[in-house]
């Protein structure tokens, strides 16, 4: 099966924290804009909005400002994995 449904643990997150970092990414903090999220999740920002507002993905608010944290938008990718059979 996949690993719909399954969170990584907090040695798996700091793992995925550190490839943020690499010099490979184009963006190299861990919360991103709307705009930001939805070009890493090749998603228009109103796709990215509606999601939020449904509460498929979480974010975090700062006075007026929304911000998408990296490990919940590749949370979600992982959650929304399909695996096709041939």
């Amino acid at each position: 099966m996949g690993t719909v449904g399954k969170f990584p643990n907090k040695k798996q997150q700091d793992k995925m924290a550190k490839r943020i970092d690499s010099p490979h990414s184009p963006l190299k903090k861990r919360l991103y804009s709307i705009s930001e999220a939805a070009e890493y999740l090749g998603r228009s920002v109103w796709s990215v909005r509606e999601l939020i507002w449904h509460g498929k993905l979480p974010s975090v608010k700062a006075d007026r400002r929304v911000h998408l944290d990296i490990i919940d938008l590749n949370q979600w990718i992982e959650r929304n994995k399909v695996k096709t059979f041939p």
